[in-house]
């Protein structure tokens, strides 16, 4: 799997080359680069922005660098990328579509600033024959700063999911949302030691019996979801 992101603050993206995913990255299970927009403006003064049409608060990132930075990405590969913006208004990334990005060859993605990439971006790559779609997602109901925290999240949710990447693939599969027990969320967790600070680890989970451990944990996790996110199916 590729990615590549582009950015005005590439910097930010550091943190994708330490934990599970750096070590995807040594491993070759995935290859991640950091595009700096900036070189991609034709000015002096390296302009990626201006004042919206219409009118309004804020300023819009300018379509021509971002037109010069995707084309220079799709040259370099042969496999036609999927373009990905993280935007407060696109569709939800959940776990079902961290799976799907996961499952993607080639990603691409546009972190925007300020009020957003300006709309024709997004609409001239969606209707490319050497692009294979765009993908708007938001990470939460929230509103960031710029795409860059978006795009490390996202990121970090698909590149877990390849096979190789964690110690142990079970994992994935007992997650929050994972579906394997409806969209639940995961119960509580204990380890070592059996008591801390006169709090005992549940007697059931001690018992051996990994029937009753089984239906334990699928109540627990029940309960979390009816009582955190009673918006979510509950088995």
């Amino acid at each position: 799997m590729r990615i590549d992101i582009v950015s005005i603050f590439p910097e930010y993206l550091a943190p994708l080359e330490l934990s599970l995913v750096g070590k995807a990255r040594e491993a070759g299970i995935v290859d991640i680069r950091v595009h700096d927009l900036r070189e991609f403006a034709t000015d002096k003064h390296r302009s990626v922005d201006d004042t919206p049409y219409g009118g309004g608060p804020g300023m819009v990132m300018l379509p021509e660098p971002w037109g010069a930075a995707l084309d220079a990405i799709r040259a370099s590969v042969k496999q036609p990328p999927v373009l990905v913006i993280p935007s407060p208004s696109g569709y939800q990334f959940d776990q079902e579509a961290a799976a799907e990005v996961s499952d993607i060859e080639h990603v691409v993605i546009a972190c925007g600033r300020y009020e957003g990439i300006d709309s024709r971006v997004a609409e001239h790559y969606a209707g490319r024959d050497d692009w294979a779609g765009v993908r708007e997602y938001s990470i939460g109901d929230y509103v960031l700063a710029g795409g860059e925290a978006a795009a490390l999240a996202m990121v970090e949710a698909a590149v877990r999911l390849k096979p190789g990447v964690l110690g142990n693939a079970d994992s994935a599969v007992d997650d929050s949302f994972s579906k394997v027990d409806g969209a639940a969320l995961e119960g509580p967790v204990f380890t070592r030691p059996p008591a801390w600070r006169n709090l005992e680890v549940p007697d059931v989970l001690l018992s051996g019996d990994h029937a009753r451990i089984d239906a334990w944990r699928r109540q627990q996790a029940e309960e979390r979801t009816r009582a955190r996110r009673p918006d979510l199916p509950n088995p």
